[in-house]
């Protein structure tokens, strides 16, 4: 059994957050002792390692909550509402950056920042994916919106050979 400051060191979460998550009922502490210390296990441990990868895709709190109380099906929805959510933020920020190019009139600019396949790995890599959960990843998007897939793959730049090997995976 850990305390919160225990916790803290040990998850890298800072004290603050874990608190924070225990007023929003999204982590409460295995036992509670009478001078008031919080003790967290094993079960709520693994609890705060999901939660804090779950924010780290950047899921709000309320979504999280909502997703640890689920399974399956709704679990699954709530993730691709979401995925949706991020796809329509790069839509309207790509739409943002367009126009600032347009406005300056400099259209090299969009080559500069867009994101490639090495930046897209190297983001993925950064958020603890290894080469099976990417290959899993695009297993997934291809098994639910195939033609998405190949758009998104597309944006990345990717030539079509090696976007057909990435779809048949």
């Amino acid at each position: 059994m850990l305390t919160v400051t225990q916790l803290a060191k040990h998850t890298g979460v800072s004290r603050t957050t874990i608190l924070y998550y225990e007023q929003q009922q999204l982590l409460l502490p295995a036992y509670r002792s009478e001078n008031g210390y919080r003790w967290y296990g094993d079960k709520e441990i693994e609890r705060l390692k999901a939660i804090a990868s779950y924010r780290s895709y950047g899921l709000s709190v309320a979504s999280i909550h909502g997703l640890l109380n689920r399974t399956g099906e709704s679990q699954a929805a709530l993730l691709k509402e979401h995925f949706y959510k991020l796809e329509q933020e790069i839509q309207t920020l790509r739409a943002q950056q367009k126009a600032v190019v347009v406005l300056l009139n400099d259209p090299s600019l969009m080559e500069e920042n867009m994101v490639n396949k090495a930046r897209w790995v190297e983001i993925m890599v950064a958020a603890g994916f290894s080469e099976n959960d990417m290959v899993k990843w695009h297993q997934k998007f291809e098994e639910l919106e195939p033609q998405e897939h190949q758009k998104f793959l597309e944006s990345l730049g990717i030539a079509d050979d090696e976007i057909a090997e990435i779809r048949a995976f």
